[in-house]
């Protein structure tokens, strides 16, 4: 179904963007199915749209996670409307929420007074089962459309990940996952994660537009449509997220990602 995939050589450029920049709104340039390369290796693929199977489960995920049932941290992002000339300080408006969850295995962070490794919180909530199952299998799935397009990738990543201990696994190919919802991330690289490995980053959207990856490397926006997956080595580029734009009142844009920590290589 997938061999006769559109590729795309990702070249890089010049450019001054720098880590920590917040992205500005760019309209993608990546918007069909494609399987990214890179000096002629194939390192990551594009869809537009999920097989039906996954389709589903993101759905089920999705509705889990803007639930009540699933713990969240949570911010409120408002964006700038000017000074106000009364008052000399910033007007604001778009309150928009922002949230997010993490599953699966999370890393040592001694200034968190977490000197070691432990499996999220999130998974002692009994009412979360039914999005941290659904997120499980969707992980699977996605384990085997990577498979079937980049049977290279999935090998090396399964060499990769044979290094980390099964309870500190996420599926296969991954330790952790994160859901991000109506957060645009600004410009970062993945470096905790295993270098040679991808993540999964799949998207569900409403009513909304931006939210799209770019990778400044290579002048690449990849439009992130309901329901696409997008799979790239996000160690391997600094890249961030444009901002998300409510076009309707409930707009939102919902990334369900998945990754893989090197914290967890050689642990018992």
């Amino acid at each position: 179904m997938y061999f006769a995939m559109k590729k795309i050589e990702l070249i890089p450029i010049e450019h001054s963007v720098k880590i920590g920049q917040v992205c500005a709104y760019l309209e993608p340039n990546i918007t069909e199915d494609c399987i990214f390369t890179v000096a002629g290796t194939e390192v990551g693929f594009y869809l537009s749209k999920m097989p039906e199977k996954m389709c589903k489960l993101a759905d089920i995920a999705n509705a889990e996670f803007r639930s009540e049932r699933v713990p969240k941290a949570n911010m409120l992002r408002q964006t700038s409307d000017g000074i106000d000339v009364k008052t000399g300080k910033f007007k604001y408006k778009n309150k928009v929420l922002q949230m997010s969850t993490i599953i699966g295995s999370t890393a040592p962070k001694a200034f968190q007074g977490r000197p070691y490794p432990s499996r999220h919180s999130t998974h002692q909530s009994k009412t979360a089962q039914t999005f941290i199952k659904s997120m499980l299998m969707l992980a699977h799935e996605a384990e085997q459309l990577i498979k079937e397009i980049l049977p290279q990738q999935y090998e090396q990543q399964l060499k990769l990940l044979s290094a980390v201990p099964a309870k500190w696994k996420f599926g296969n190919l991954f330790t952790s996952s994160i859901s991000n919802f109506n957060i645009s991330a600004a410009f970062h690289r993945d470096t905790q994660n295993i270098v040679g490995a991808v993540n999964v980053i799949i998207c569900k959207r409403h009513n909304s537009k931006g939210g799209d990856l770019h990778i400044p490397d290579y002048n690449a926006t990849v439009g992130q449509a309901d329901n696409s997956i997008l799979v790239y080595p996000a160690w391997r580029n600094m890249h961030g997220v444009t901002p998300i734009i409510p076009t309707y009142e409930g707009g939102y844009r919902n990334s369900l990602i998945f990754y893989p920590l090197k914290a967890f290589v050689g642990l018992s």
